[in-house]
């Protein structure tokens, strides 16, 4: 997957963490007024994108409205494409979706191109909130496509208490240890000692670090498992009673089990987005910007959130939710303020090396 490129490229490559993204089916919405792109000339862009995280006749559509061929890429994780745009200095690509902190650290870089505001005129109807995300404020290198945090997910049947706390889950209730799971990616794996530590999710105060690995490798003994991708499917079955969960894979649990609850610890917790960025070699920069504002539109907002169920920072289509949904999901009704609550993970650069040894090191520690 990564080819062999110069030390320094190589390094930053390996300091990159792991996220997964989810899926879902079309919806309908009402038109609404909203500005609309102006006319790009016809073209070829190459979209890069996890798989199954948009409708499927997206790019049909687009290329119907704007006379733009678009053809998409799928990638597993931000690790996985940001290694191939560093490989490549970004030829290849023009949008490419990752999360937050993997656009701050291509920008960094030197990859990324700056978003023209006057070529997105739908990032009028977006959220104020989405220009102050600490890892791009103003929005200079990318646009927000979906926002959330991270909580305990859990089964309120099975438990005698509400969980409310980190600690809950890293040093859980006789009834609840055995039955719990975390998440194992490094960055997530590390936020709820972090927090319950009192710690910030982007430190990289070693002696701190320490603490929390120390508390972590505590919680192993604990644990049913470490799990990115099923942990939803365990409290569906009752092996699991309390997960760490992103919240709209929370959801997927509470769509087969009404049972199934979201919270966000006192302590607090993450802010991630997943954004779209254009790269600096993309020899179609209009085209690029026409199809991030294309995305923007409610009626796709819409489908993401009502499919996906993940946030999306668009005003509009927020407002067009059918309340039953947010009735039934309620993590899907919290406003931009209360995530904004929440600490915005940004690129950790060099220092992700510690993150990356400490996790090994939990990971290979006893059971």
């Amino acid at each position: 997957m990564k080819r062999i490129i110069g030390l320094r490229l190589v390094s930053l490559i390996a300091l990159f963490g792991l996220l997964l993204a989810a899926c879902g089916g079309p919806v309908t919405v009402a038109p609404t007024d909203v500005p609309t792109s102006p006319p790009v000339a016809a073209g070829k862009i190459v979209i890069s994108n996890w798989d199954a995280y948009m409708p499927e006749d997206l790019l049909t559509n687009f290329t119907a409205e704007t006379g733009v061929e678009a053809t998409l890429a799928l990638h597993a994780t931000n690790e996985e494409i940001v290694g191939k745009l560093i490989a490549s200095k970004g030829r290849g690509f023009d949008v490419v979706f990752v999360t937050g902190q993997f656009a701050q650290a291509l920008d960094k870089l030197g990859l990324l191109a700056k978003i023209d505001h006057s070529k997105i005129p739908n990032l009028e109807q977006l959220y104020p909130e989405v220009s102050q995300l600490p890892f791009d404020p103003g929005n200079k290198f990318s646009v927000p496509y979906t926002w959330g945090t991270t909580g305990l997910c859990y089964r309120s049947d099975l438990l005698s208490y509400t969980p409310d706390s980190w600690l809950d889950l890293l040093q859980p209730s006789a009834e609840a240890s055995g039955k719990t799971t975390m998440l194992a990616t490094e960055r997530w794996l590390m936020m709820p000692a972090q927090k319950a530590l009192g710690f910030s999710v982007n430190t990289t105060d070693e002696a701190e670090m320490r603490q929390v690995a120390d508390l972590l490798i505590e919680t192993k003994r604990t644990l049913l498992a470490y799990d990115d991708t099923t942990f939803y499917s365990k409290l569906v079955s009752g092996e699991a009673v309390m997960v760490e969960a992103w919240d709209g894979w929370c959801n997927y649990g509470i769509g087969e089990n009404p049972d199934i609850k979201f919270v966000i610890p006192k302590e607090g917790s993450d802010l991630w987005a997943d954004t779209m960025v254009i790269l600096a070699s993309s020899e179609n920069i209009d085209a690029a910007h026409a199809f991030i504002n294309y995305v923007l539109s409610p009626e796709v907002g819409v489908w993401v959130a009502t499919n996906i169920l993940y946030k999306v920072p668009s005003r509009l289509a927020m407002e067009q939710l059918d309340p039953a949904l947010i009735a039934q999901f309620p993590n899907l009704g919290m406003s931009p303020a209360d995530l904004l609550l929440q600490e915005a993970l940004q690129d950790l650069g060099l220092a992700q090396s510690l993150y990356t040894q400490l996790v090994t090191e939990i990971l290979a520690s006893g059971p």
